[in-house]
């Protein structure tokens, strides 16, 4: 399949509608209006519904509307979107339907700045809404890996019915890059009859499909929160993605980052690796489930002697990190947050002052 070179903003909507997603509800915000702008031409091409809400909390409940009648739905947004979809976000997941939102990270806190953060890392893995639920969350570190993750993330939030984010920093949605959209990767929505609200008599049935997250029963509310975090449990067991980089080396130091942030690393781990300095690096490609025990087990290289979470906010996964490390050898964050993204100079110099 050729490759096309297309924006990031616009390869996710392609790929929404590759992976049999025909219905899209959306704000605008930037950096991520563009997905709208392209879907708005493309839905009605394709036979999808393309409807722009009148603010992001109708959106965060068209999405629940219509994926409790069983519909295939997503919507993309940026950080203070995604803040005001956060209630409908814990009631799909309290309804157990599946939706996908796709956050492309703007810096904050407040309205901040447009220019790429990775500042949501809290909010997307441990403050999504409000009770105990959680949500699938997916990091790209390349437009290629975007469109893969939107692909995948429909019959995940499918499997799970369950909520599923595609978390990307200003950079994924504004770059260009050479991307295909994988056929293997095309999917149909499964099951949908067994619990959506799509009609009695669509399902030639005589029992009713109930969608709801309201439990008056304390009995009843604790059972469905048991059921939420068996899905839970299973997503840390199953669905965990990362990448190891430079680990079969003898390396002195650990780098752990994610999304565009990691390519920076990258590079400065191939400079250091050219003046004899070897250091090793996890990529988280799944942000939930973390990939505590590939982490951990970098992290007992006998040559390491330091662990450092780089990221584009102020210091979030990095504790996560240690946590997986569990003291076993000391972890430190570098980061810049405004919108400036860090050199690979700036990590080499971090990098060296950190493991002599």
């Amino acid at each position: 399949m050729p490759k096309v070179l297309m924006k990031g903003n616009e390869a996710i909507g392609e790929a929404a509608i590759r992976a049999g997603c025909l219905n899209y509800f959306a704000y605008p915000i930037t950096p991520q209006s563009e997905v709208a702008e392209y879907l708005v031409r493309r839905m009605p091409e394709v036979g999808g519904v393309f409807l722009q809400g009148e603010s992001e909390v109708a959106v965060g409940y068209m999405l629940f509307g219509a994926a409790g009648a069983g519909a295939r739905v997503f919507t993309t947004s940026s950080s203070p979107g995604i803040s005001l979809m956060s209630e409908a976000i814990s009631y799909i997941a309290g309804a157990q339907c599946p939706a996908v939102f796709v956050n492309i990270v703007r810096g904050g806190p407040g309205l901040g700045g447009i220019l790429p953060s990775q500042g949501d890392y809290f909010q997307a893995t441990k403050g999504i809404g409000h009770g105990d639920c959680r949500m699938l969350v997916m990091a790209p570190a390349s437009v290629q890996e975007a469109v893969e993750m939107v692909m995948k993330a429909f019959p995940l939030a499918e499997k799970y019915r369950n909520p599923v984010m595609v978390l990307g920093d200003g950079l994924i949605g504004q770059m260009m890059e050479p991307v295909e959209f994988p056929d293997h990767l095309k999917s149909e929505p499964t099951n949908k009859d067994a619990w959506s609200t799509n009609g009695m008599d669509h399902r030639n049935s005589k029992k009713r499909n109930i969608v709801k997250s309201l439990f008056l029963d304390p009995a009843l509310l604790n059972d469905n929160n048991l059921q939420l975090k068996a899905k839970y449990d299973q997503m840390r067991s199953d669905e965990v993605m990362f990448e190891a980089y430079n680990t079969d080396s003898e390396y002195k130091g650990l780098v752990v980052s994610f999304g565009t942030m990691s390519r920076v690393c990258r590079t400065a781990i191939d400079l250091m690796k050219a003046d004899g300095i070897e250091i090793a690096m996890i990529r988280p490609k799944t942000l939930f489930p973390f990939p505590e025990k590939a982490v951990a087990d970098a992290s007992k290289k006998p040559t390491c002697t330091h662990i450092i979470s780089v990221e584009m906010n102020m210091g979030q996964m990095v504790e996560d990190v240690d946590l997986s490390v569990k003291g076993h050898l000391p972890v430190s964050w570098y980061g810049k947050c405004g919108g400036e993204i860090p050199t690979p100079e700036e990590i080499i110099d971090v990098v060296k002052s950190r493991i002599a």
